[in-house]
């Protein structure tokens, strides 16, 4: 087989899995009532797997898993841009903003400093605090292409935020019954300290099924306002990769930091945010493609996590990836005892 055919195989191959391991939710959710793993994740697991029971991988097929987790990523977080609204800051969410930026804060200062003690790479502890404050995978793939993330990074912060991510969707609901939570208590701390999108779906729908209300939809107003904000995470970190660049040397001397920034902006995040002002001004709703996008864009995910897992070795997560998901375990529980505090402290501003 020719070298083409082998680049060309692989990329099919991983747009195959990632289309399972995006249907696979569809099964999870009929089984369990509710999404256990979200499709990127189960397609990395796969990719990995079978790159663990390959002997070798040729390097044109290399080639295809390679343009597989770069550019899918890039499209799917561009789609994903076309579910946002900037809207939705003034809408019911409105009042968790305080929340969630002291978060977001508390979430990158845990990790870059816990991560410097314990000898994480910094891009990693950025993966693990962009996963934990903002929505899990999205934020874990949007701020990797950012700061240039190498894909081994790319899985240790998956890895470090997915567990903790289902304990707090399984567990979350009934805490909240058990501690005498207000509906707004609860959507407070699941919109802001659950990770992915799907698993604070998942915890409101058994939230919905305690309270016997099937149109409670607070938590998943609250997340909305939280994922929002990746736009703007994702323009800090820009700037920072772009001092970062002045400061190795990697852009021209006398270029100012609006210069690097300029000539290190990502293409993608600026197509990202045209895409939510699209959405924001209703231009998807009204042509019915909003609908699609969500879909799409979990698809391209999946695939180019299916890229990322064909160059993970098992030996490597468990020799290197120990520390990450302690990183993430102690970022987590952070970001949850914030939630949980200021949920009681400011119950009568909740309501």
């Amino acid at each position: 087989m020719d070298s083409s055919k082998k680049k060309y195989g692989a990329i099919i191959l991983c747009l195959v899995i990632g289309l399972l391991a995006t249907k696979s939710t569809d099964l999870q959710s009929s089984i369990f009532g509710r999404v256990v793993m979200g499709g990127p994740m189960v397609a990395l697991l796969v990719s990995m797997i079978i790159c663990n029971i390959m002997p070798s991988l040729d390097k044109s097929f290399k080639e295809g898993t390679t343009y597989c987790s770069k550019q899918f990523l890039n499209w799917g977080i561009i789609l994903t841009g076309g579910t946002l609204s900037f809207a939705s800051i003034l809408g019911t969410g409105v009042k968790a903003l305080p929340l969630i930026i002291f978060n977001i804060l508390l979430s990158f200062a845990v990790a870059l400093l816990i991560g410097k003690k314990i000898g994480v790479t910094k891009n990693t502890s950025v993966l693990v605090g962009g996963g934990t404050c903002i929505c899990g995978g999205t934020a874990i793939a949007t701020l990797s292409r950012i700061i240039k993330a190498t894909d081994a990074e790319i899985a240790f912060g998956m890895a470090a935020i997915f567990l903790f991510d289902t304990i707090s969707a399984f567990s979350y609901p009934y805490i909240a019954s058990a501690i005498h939570f207000t509906d707004n208590q609860f959507a407070f701390v699941a919109g802001t300290a659950i990770n992915d999108t799907s698993s604070v779906a998942g915890a409101q729908a058994t939230f919905q099924a305690m309270i016997n209300n099937p149109d409670f939809n607070g938590a998943l107003n609250v997340k909305l306002v939280r994922t929002t904000m990746l736009i703007f995470v994702a323009v800090f970190w820009t700037i920072m990769a772009a001092k970062d660049a002045k400061k190795n040397g990697e852009a021209g001397k006398n270029d100012s930091i609006f210069v690097v920034v300029k000539k290190t902006f990502p293409m993608f995040i600026l197509w990202f945010v045209v895409m939510a002002g699209l959405n924001t001004i209703g231009t998807f709703s009204e042509y019915g493609i909003k609908n699609v996008l969500t879909p799409l864009s979990k698809f391209l995910f999946a695939s180019a996590l299916a890229g990322v897992g064909f160059k993970i070795k098992f030996k490597d997560v468990f020799s290197k990836g120990l520390k990450p998901i302690a990183l993430g375990g102690i970022t987590w529980a952070c970001v949850a005892i914030s939630s949980y505090v200021f949920a009681f402290v400011f119950s009568g501003y909740i309501g």
